[in-house]
């Protein structure tokens, strides 16, 4: 800490000071023991040390006051006891002598009543200084003053009091501000100028005050259309028009060559909208929509031609219909011992009832049964005579009942139009019960003996439904009974040996079909069936027959052409399925 005469508090040289010549007495742990005026020493430092800091607040206090160009007014002596006045100091006193006699003043002017201090001066406005004055080292260490001290003589100096400018956080004022005691700051509300306005590259005009950004009133003119500007617009949407029904031709020229064959895949799976009205309630309202029965003239209660009347309507009965899709009780099964028994029986029972139908002369003995085994039993005493004639009739007997038995079973044997009605006839049986669907996906279909099997097969099975042929896949469609579903689910996945290629024939030879329609290469050598399979992609049971009858097989060269002859059956989500299910993994 620097003194006002700009020297440092040093430790005085032990030939200045006179007390340094009794030497202190050590203690036993290394320091040197107190002296018995210990307590009273640091007081009067303390003491001295804040005297010291009060008369250098003063005169950093008085400096100010210069520099603001106004003369200090000094406070006038009180009339009961004035203040003592600091001695003169002499140069022939020591420093330490110097520095004592400085704090002694400043002491007494601080332990004086508070009625006898001077009052403030009215602090005159605050000129513009730098901080670097305040804060910058006075004295040979060059040393700053403590930001206490520092915030005690900014807020002195300024009119302030100490502890609310303290609290306010040392705020700096600007030059040309005012500041009066009691009084509160005046705000600057007028708008920057134009030369601040220009020199500010910040600067936003749409948050400044209308009076800095005013703008001329200028006067709205008359805009006329220019010629052509609406006959523009106009060839403008003709262009566009026609730029959309050239985008609909090139659409539907692709769907037809196939190019978007997946973009429609989504729209084979969407749910047919409800009708706007049900069958069972347009008798009851006059429009065709549900939105008409919120006005009573619309609906058909209480008019004269409403289907509501006071008679009892019975519906017609109807047979559920999950009863017919219902297969008929097998019987029971009897082992051959059982079914002997049954047939013993029942012969029995026919005999005992012919025998009693002779004995009461309603029908005729019939002969006896003779045999080339029973022939002495049965023919004694005619055997004996002549057993010629009695063989050669008996071996007569013996056709004769052959012949009869053939006729019989002839009788009894279906023609071949017979038979085919009741196969028929099965087969319809079995259609009534339900219709199932079966598609299966080839690999290669070029051999025409898997093709005549297939056809053949749907035939005998009275199946609907087609095969389409495509250069990479080939589709199988049927529809039909269950039992006949099962038949050709043999047929196709058991029977046929897919990976066979019996070579062409006569007829293929003959019609020049397509390469890959072919059972040999371009190079005439047979070609290779060993991964050509047959999968089943989905069966399962349908409400009606989506075919009249079987349509054969259908040679498509495109996508397009192959979903075209599906869609008129409503099967063409099944080719989208083919397309995209994956190989199967053995």
């Amino acid at each position: 800490m620097a003194d006002s005469s700009g020297n440092a508090l040093k430790r005085p040289h032990p030939a200045e000071d006179d007390s340094s010549s009794q030497k202190r007495t050590r203690s036993n742990n290394g320091s040197p023991a107190p002296g018995q005026s210990g307590a009273t020493s640091n007081k009067v430092d303390i003491e001295k040390m804040v005297a010291e800091a009060r008369a250098k607040a003063e005169a950093v206090r008085a400096r100010l006051a210069a520099a603001r160009g106004g003369a200090v007014q000094t406070p006038p002596p009180a009339q009961s006891s004035p203040s003592p006045t600091p001695p003169a100091l002499s140069p022939a006193m020591s420093k330490l002598e110097q520095m004592k006699a400085r704090v002694a003043a400043a002491t007494s002017r601080a332990n004086a009543p508070s009625h006898q201090r001077p009052s403030a001066p009215a602090p005159p406005q605050p000129p513009a200084f730098d901080d670097e004055s305040l804060t910058k080292g006075r004295g040979g260490l060059d040393v700053g003053l403590h930001p206490a001290l520092l915030a005690d003589t900014t807020s002195d100096s300024r009119g302030g009091k100490g502890g609310q400018q303290g609290k306010a956080g040392n705020r700096r004022d600007t030059p040309g501000s005012t500041f009066q005691r009691g009084n509160k700051a005046r705000l600057d509300l007028s708008g920057p100028s134009i030369e601040e306005i220009k020199s500010n590259p910040y600067f936003d005009p749409s948050l400044g005050p209308k009076a800095t950004l005013a703008k001329p009133r200028v006067s709205r003119q008359l805009v006329f259309n220019q010629k052509g500007k609406y006959v523009q617009q106009a060839a403008a949407l003709r262009r566009q028009a026609q730029l959309e029904a050239m985008k609909k031709r090139i659409a539907e020229k692709a769907r037809q060559a196939g190019i978007d064959e997946d973009r429609d895949v989504e729209k084979s799976y969407l749910v047919p909208a409800p009708p706007a009205i049900e069958w069972w309630d347009e008798g009851l309202v006059s429009s065709g929509d549900y939105s008409a029965i919120e006005d009573a003239a619309n609906t058909k209660v209480d008019t004269a031609d409403t289907i509501i009347t006071r008679y009892v309507q019975h519906p017609v009965l109807l047979e559920p219909p999950q009863e017919k899709h219902q297969p008929t009780q097998k019987p029971m099964f009897l082992t051959p011992k059982e079914q002997a028994k049954i047939r013993r029986q029942r012969r029995m029972a026919d005999l005992k009832e012919q025998q009693a139908k002779i004995r009461l002369g309603l029908e005729p003995a019939p002969p006896p049964k003779v045999k080339k085994s029973n022939l002495m039993r049965v023919l004694g005493e005619q055997a004996v005579k002549d057993p010629t004639a009695v063989e050669a009739r008996v071996t007569r007997e013996i056709a004769d009942r052959k012949e009869q038995h053939e006729t019989m079973n002839e009788e009894r044997k279906l023609t071949k139009d017979q038979r085919r009605e009741k196969l028929a006839t099965q087969q319809e049986a079995d259609a009534s019960l339900g219709i199932y669907v079966s598609v299966y996906k080839i690999d290669n279909l070029a051999s025409g003996r898997n093709r005549f099997k297939i056809s053949k097969n749907a035939e005998q099975n009275a199946l609907t439904g087609i095969c389409v042929m495509h250069p990479k896949l080939n589709l199988v469609i049927v529809e039909g009974g269950k039992h006949s579903i099962n038949n050709y689910r043999k047929l196709m996945l058991n029977r046929i040996d897919w990976t066979d290629n019996p070579g062409p024939t006569t007829s293929e030879k003959s019609e020049g079909q397509p390469l890959w329609l072919s059972t040999e290469n371009d190079k005439g050598e047979p070609r290779d069936f060993s991964d050509n399979t047959c999968t089943l992609l989905w069966e399962g049971q349908a409400k009606n027959r989506a075919f009249r009858k079987w349509l054969g097989a259908r040679v498509c060269e495109s996508d397009s052409a192959a979903k075209e002859v599906l869609t008129r059956s409503k099967m063409e989500n099944f080719w989208a399925l083919a397309k995209s299910a994956k190989p199967a993994e053995f």
